[in-house]
């Protein structure tokens, strides 16, 4: 197997997520979706320990539940509404509860007051994300695989196999291939016969010097790393493909952060940073074989850490299309007009 990267200048949503394995809200809109994400989640511990046991990085993974925080009653309530429905379509497999402001104080001390209560669902958690990326590169290296990095794919031709060939003049021949290129796949997946409907959203990222221990379960306004630092996040911008940071965006997250946690007003801040996110129409993961190019596969996500479990050990069934292969239809790409 031979793995195909990019250059730094590359975006990459890899090195500038948020990490976590975010369950809740996931298929309000298609059960399966909810399904999928909730399979991966289940599989993240066995996934992080294998890849540990196989090259040494301890992913920082945690899996203690995650808040959904709210600041209005009528929020919350709207939301609790929504995951009730999911839970009856999923035949109660949707495991949250309903933390009012006493409770969730208890459950964390340095929430604000503005905090009215929170939605505890125990299937999240979070991980290092750099430690990933590290793990999995390092990982197939270990498995007997090929990374080219510093190459871009310019062209692709299939006879009886695939013949890639990269910028710098590098020719790779496969039996497969599986364009996971992020926002590289608008240009790319075209060429392979997908239509590849994608467009980015950038999100903005604080983050604070190392803290003592203040948050014992992450959210999606702010988690505590595994270092220590704060990751405060982030902003849902639609502006093409650039992934700069603004002060207006920095200024909000910060607002937001120490709304739900005024302690952060004292804290100190080292690194700020701006990435995209790769979405569908609908939001929803892109999972295709190409009908022109046949053994050419589509696969891309927004949710790549939630997913990386999935990912890593369901979809060699479904690109091999053995007796194991997950029911991926629903999330062909034919199903946008």
């Amino acid at each position: 197997m031979t793995v195909i990267d990019g250059d730094d200048g590359s975006l990459r949503a890899s090195r500038g997520n948020f990490g976590l394995i975010w369950v809740q809200s996931k298929g309000l809109k298609q059960t399966r979706y909810a399904q999928w994400t909730q399979s991966s989640a289940a599989a993240w511990r066995g996934f992080a320990d294998e890849l540990s046991d196989l090259t040494g990085t301890d992913l920082g993974l945690r899996q203690e539940g995650g808040l959904d925080l709210h600041f209005s009653e009528s929020t919350l309530a709207a939301t609790v509404q929504q995951y009730e429905g999911l839970r009856g379509s999923l035949g109660g497999n949707y495991p949250f509860e309903v933390l009012g402001a006493n409770a969730l104080r208890k459950e964390e001390p340095h929430i604000g007051p503005k905090v009215v209560g929170a939605i505890l669902h125990h299937q999240d958690g979070h991980a290092n994300p750099l430690r990933l990326l590290q793990a999995l590169a390092d990982g197939v290296r270990r498995r007997g695989a090929y990374v080219l990095n510093g190459r871009q794919v310019k062209a692709v031709d299939k006879a009886d196999i695939f013949r890639i060939s990269c910028n710098d003049g590098t020719q790779v021949r496969a039996r497969k291939l599986v364009l996971s290129a992020g926002l590289g796949a608008i240009t790319l997946g075209p060429k392979l016969g997908f239509r590849a409907p994608l467009r980015p959203q950038r999100g903005q990222v604080l983050i604070t010097e190392k803290l003592p221990k203040l948050i014992n379960r992450p959210s999606i306004t702010a988690r505590q790393v595994d270092e220590g630092g704060i990751q405060n996040g982030a902003t849902n911008e639609e502006v093409g493909l650039d992934d700069s940071v603004t002060r207006k965006g920095l200024a909000t997250l910060a607002r937001e952060a120490i709304a739900a946690y005024p302690v952060l007003g004292a804290a100190q801040l080292v690194r700020s940073w701006g990435a995209l996110r790769i979405l569908s129409p609908d939001d929803l993961p892109i999972y295709q074989e190409s009908g022109t190019m046949p053994g050419a596969y589509l696969v891309t996500c927004h949710s790549g850490i939630t997913l990386a479990a999935a990912h890593a050990l369901h979809l060699p069934d479904w690109l091999e299309s053995t007796t194991d292969a997950p029911d991926l239809k629903v999330f062909h790409e034919d199903r946008f007009p």
